[in-house]
């Protein structure tokens, strides 16, 4: 499926490995549905809880979004959280995510999912674009 995703569309999961072990920790990357509900081109990462609290998701999370702001023609990035996965709510707002809205989506209509938004760099709606 991820590799059909980096042909039609130039979105998929990255394997994120270990440097020094080379061993398979989890994945990162982005992801655009094709949904009528989808709020954006969303970057999410997914971690091995032993590879937690070592920086990993984070050095992941901004190379997407380096990587989908350099090769995307778009406004925003959007991260789609389950209000209770506390572990990716920091590390969307360390990346400089922030929780516009919650909201549900056909995928998932059981319950609000939180929609994170990042602005790209430099834009009205970028705070850092104002020194803010």
């Amino acid at each position: 499926m991820w590799r059909g995703q980096w042909a039609l569309r130039r979105t998929g999961q990255w394997a994120l490995e270990r440097r020094d072990a080379g061993a398979f920790i989890g994945r990162a990357g982005s992801h655009l549905p094709k949904r009528d509900d989808w709020p954006g081109l969303e970057i999410g990462w997914t971690l091995h809880p032993d590879h937690w609290g070592h920086g990993y998701a984070t050095e992941a999370g901004r190379a997407a979004v380096d990587w989908c702001f350099a090769n995307h023609d778009v406004d925003e990035l959007v991260s789609v959280i389950l209000p209770e996965n506390t572990a990716s709510q920091t590390l969307a707002r360390r990346l400089g995510f922030v929780l516009s809205e919650e909201r549900t989506l056909s995928f998932f209509s059981q319950q609000p999912l939180g929609i994170w938004r990042l602005a790209r760099p430099g834009t009205r709606d970028d705070p850092s674009a104002f020194g803010l």
